[in-house]
């Protein structure tokens, strides 16, 4: 009932084919929608005439317009905020009865890609010509990228979009603890640090599936990220036989120090509790950070984790990390049902 709902809304604007779709499938399908109309994102180009903004052209109206100068190679670009896997963009050609205005957008070249650079990134398509007023789709073949860019080449040149239209499923959430180096202040058995972060909750296999310290003072856990993320959560898992409570009043500390092994680092959130067996989100709201710490305070206590998982964001334009982060997005390869999202 929720999705019916949106589907009448839908309705009401410029995307019914996807409202008509997603009533015929179901809560599963994988459907494709201008991201655009659904999520944040900030265009710009490479100079603006008069008032036709550079927003213009993602704002969901096809007779409003971006524009340019004219100039050498005009550009515009538009940052999804996130990397999706683009299948097609349309663009939508300033209606005009001259024929010279309407012929600007021949030559047009789209890219799509994780460089914000102009020229970097794959090629999608290259516009021969569209027809004043209408609307072109050019398959994209399911290009990654996070950053769509529409320039054309030349001397003398105008850009003018009247409609940009992005269409493709959002990778799904990345859970980059797997990716770690975990350690923690002491190990009880073979309950090794490593086991919080082997992509297994533990609750099949509780005694060879969590990591666990002696009892001491101020235990703690920690996991290398490898590259500074902005974390938006982070997931625990409890242990589901005895001493659930052994969890209580664990810190979760994110940062970039190794001041006191990392626990001097800002605090995401305080645990108070979590029933055994269960997994609980802490919301760290985009906190910088390469290592996440969680650190039990007191006397006598023994830190017992069966899975921490930690999601976020990296920085695709930093070309230090950028490529090996892609990689293991692509190696996950999980797309997620962006009609609930």
């Amino acid at each position: 009932m929720k999705k019916l709902y949106k589907c009448l809304w839908i309705l009401l604007g410029n995307v019914q084919h996807s409202c008509i779709s997603a009533i015929l499938l179901d809560s599963h399908s994988y459907l494709h929608r201008n991201m655009f109309l659904w999520s944040g994102h900030t265009a710009t180009q490479s100079s603006m005439y008069g008032t036709w903004y550079s927003e213009n052209a993602v704002d969901g109206v096809r007779d409003s317009c971006s524009h340019t100068n004219t100039q050498t190679d005009p550009w515009w670009r538009v940052d999804l905020m996130k990397v999706y896997r683009v299948n097609r963009v349309a663009i939508t050609n300033r209606q005009s009865s001259y024929s010279e205005i309407a012929s600007r957008i021949n030559g047009a070249v789209i890219r799509v890609g994780n460089i914000p650079d102009i020229y970097s990134n794959p090629i999608c398509a290259v516009v021969s010509t569209i027809p004043s007023g209408a609307t072109a789709s050019f398959s994209c073949g399911g290009i990654e990228g996070r950053y769509v860019t529409v320039h054309i080449p030349g001397n003398g040149k105008v850009l003018t979009l009247c409609e940009v239209e992005v269409y493709g499923p959002r990778l799904a959430p990345r859970n980059w603890a797997v990716d770690g180096a975990a350690t923690q202040s002491s190990t009880f058995g073979n309950w090794f640090s490593e086991k919080a972060i082997d992509g297994n909750r533990g609750l099949l296999q509780l005694y060879t599936g969590c990591s666990s310290t002696l009892n001491e003072t101020n235990p703690w856990w920690r996991v290398d990220l490898r590259y500074i993320y902005r974390v938006s959560e982070v997931v625990v898992t409890n242990r589901k036989d005895c001493c659930a409570e052994q969890i209580n009043g664990v810190e979760i500390r994110i940062g970039n120090s190794l001041e006191s092994n990392g626990n001097n680092n800002p605090i995401c959130a305080v645990i108070p509790a979590i029933p055994a067996g269960e997994s609980y989100s802490y919301s760290c709201a985009g906190m910088d950070g390469r290592y996440v710490n969680l650190i039990i305070p007191g006397d006598m206590k023994m830190l017992t984790l069966c899975e921490v998982e930690v999601y976020g964001e990296a920085d695709l334009t930093d070309p230090s990390i950028g490529e090996n982060i892609l990689k293991r997005v692509r190696e996950r390869n999980i797309i997620v049902d962006l009609f609930l999202h």
